[in-house]
């Protein structure tokens, strides 16, 4: 499949910005860009999706994400523990789903299983000139 460089690109940077700051906090998670596209009937809004990988055991640090994100977030395998804001923790199998309001703290979101792997597909609507995504919280 040929992909526009410019779509390319975008989906180079939002990896970056995404990536990083998982890394950088000691996150054992994997984010992997999967979507990214202007919402052509929203002006100034864009659809964005990721793919987040956590072996055993694994966990996001706490975190927030941008402030103009509503988050859809659906299990693709495995089990995920999830608190948003001040809601109750949760465990979600393959085949939930959840969300996140705008501004919202993501305090948990971990694999729930010591012994198998969890998938994640987190869909963003964001306004376009967003482009960290996922900022952890110190």
């Amino acid at each position: 499949m040929n992909i526009p460089s410019n779509i390319r690109a975008a989906c180079t940077a939002m990896a970056f910005g995404i990536a990083v700051p998982a890394i950088a906090h000691g996150g054992a998670e994997t984010v992997t860009p999967n979507f990214q596209h202007a919402i052509p009937n929203v002006p100034g809004k864009s659809l964005t999706a990721v793919s987040v990988d956590y072996p055993p055991g694994a966990a996001s640090s706490a975190h927030r994400h941008a402030d103009s994100a509503f988050i859809y977030a659906y299990v693709v395998s495995g089990d995920i523990e999830s608190q948003v804001g001040d809601g109750p923790k949760r465990v979600y199998h393959a085949g939930e789903s959840f969300f996140e309001e705008p501004g919202a703290i993501h305090r948990v979101s971990r694999n729930a299983s010591a012994t198998k792997p969890a998938k994640l597909l987190a869909v963003f609507v964001v306004d376009s000139n967003d482009k960290v995504l996922t900022t952890p919280i110190k």
